[in-house]
């Protein structure tokens, strides 16, 4: 049953809600409205077909639609709220995780995606690109900027 499927990708889709949208409440809003859209239009879900690519690219294409709608009402964002990642027992761990976060939040929102869907999402590149809706190249060329980037912020 599709319904028990999705719930079984809810925390793959809460961990790239997490990272498009960077406030826990953001994201677990774009994660309700992607399921509540998914259930919503599962007729056009073709059995057989990749249900986790299908449910991230209906959150991709919510997350920027929601975002253009932002953008005609602009707000302040205080990065300063955002949640730091915790270590355990490890200061210098936590520190390098830190340092993580605030480096991938300096890239561009498209080469986040990509690096967050090739990087900890697990998609191949075929796959990321069908989702970002753009040419494997373009794709792979985000994932190598967003990674050459991130090791010079990293030095």
């Amino acid at each position: 049953m599709l319904k028990d499927d999705v719930v079984a990708l809810l925390p793959d889709l809460r961990a790239f809600a997490r990272f498009m949208c960077r406030e826990r409440e953001a994201a677990d809003d774009l994660v309700q409205n992607t399921v509540l859209q998914a259930l919503d239009k599962q007729a056009q879900f073709q059995e057989g077909t990749n249900l986790k690519g299908w449910l991230f690219t209906i959150m991709r294409n919510r997350f920027y639609s929601d975002l253009r709608a932002q953008r005609r009402r602009p707000t302040p964002i205080d990065e300063s709220n955002a949640a730091p990642l915790i270590a355990v027992d490890n200061p210098e761990a936590t520190l390098a995780l830190k340092e993580l976060s605030s480096a991938i939040w300096k890239l561009s929102p498209h080469s986040r995606e990509a690096l967050i869907l090739i990087g900890a999402g697990g998609f191949s590149y075929e796959e990321a690109a069908r989702l970002c809706d753009c040419s494997i190249g373009t794709l792979k060329a985000r994932v190598s900027r967003a990674r050459k980037l991130l090791s010079e912020q990293m030095r």
